[in-house]
């Protein structure tokens, strides 16, 4: 039987990754697909998995932002439980395992966090087990749970009721892409977070300008222990810095701009 579980995700043009992230959601009762624009094979993969059986609901939008895409996917849902997940992540055995129970909590848990690993560029397996995965919420209850669509990037669910850690099994995040394929997504991703703090009316920061980078890159490569990846923790951890100072250096050049028109 399957789980009482709806998984959503959003997608354009992910056809290297989506076919793990959809084989990996075989005991849920709803798959919620919403695609904005594929021209490559996904549309033909996400075909393939529904004619096998998966129980794939496919809905093409057009692209009206992160949030707004994924909270149209979560409101297509009707199971009472709901997992949002990205085209290129899957859940691993011990996850999939794991789901009965965490579907089973008391009444007063509303969602909880899955701790997600990132295969670095060049490798094949995940980090090793001493490096901390990163722990997002994204299993929750549909009732009393959205995402804030004020939120430009790096949406989040916001949930009702107490939020727990999953201590099983892993997510794992598998699109390792080379430095000059990922840069360009860090400075969209630095842009939007700049117009989201100009929306919001927020000022820029010469402390936050200075500081926030080197404390980006102690958080991923010391606090997470990512250093004992080697040379492809020490990128990914500068990348992340990289983003974190590009988005202070355009709420700066943003708010410069604002105040000259």
């Amino acid at each position: 039987m399957p789980l009482p579980l709806a998984a959503t995700l959003i997608c354009r043009n992910e056809e290297a990754c989506i076919g793990a992230c959809l084989q990996s959601l075989a005991d849920c009762a709803e798959i919620i697909v919403v695609d904005s624009g594929s021209t490559d094979r996904t549309l033909a993969i996400v075909q393939d998995f529904a004619e096998r059986g998966f129980p794939i609901v496919l809905y093409r939008r057009d692209w009206p932002g992160y949030a707004k895409q994924k909270q149209f996917a979560l409101e297509q849902a009707r199971e009472n439980w709901v997992l949002s997940i990205d085209a290129d992540e899957w859940l691993d055995a011990d996850l999939r395992a794991a789901l009965p129970g965490l579907l089973e909590a008391p009444a007063e848990v509303g969602g909880w966090r899955l701790p997600r690993v990132l295969t670095l560029y060049g490798e094949t397996a995940p980090p090793p087990a001493s490096v901390r995965p990163d722990p997002i919420l994204r299993l929750v209850r549909r009732e009393g749970a959205r995402f804030d669509e004020d939120v430009l990037v790096h949406e989040g669910l916001v949930v009702e009721g107490e939020i727990r850690d999953v201590a099983r099994g892993l997510l794992r995040h598998e699109r390792g892409l080379r430095l000059d394929a990922q840069m360009p997504k860090e400075i969209l991703y630095a842009r939007l977070k700049a117009e989201q703090r100009i929306a919001a009316g927020e000022r820029p920061s010469v402390l936050k300008l200075v500081f926030n980078p080197p404390l980006y890159f102690f958080r991923i490569f010391v606090m997470r222990r990512v250093f004992l990846c080697g040379a492809p923790g020490f990128i990914h951890a500068m990348t992340g810095a990289i983003y974190s100072f590009m988005a202070e250096a355009l709420h700066f050049q943003m708010a410069r701009e604002k105040r000259a028109k």
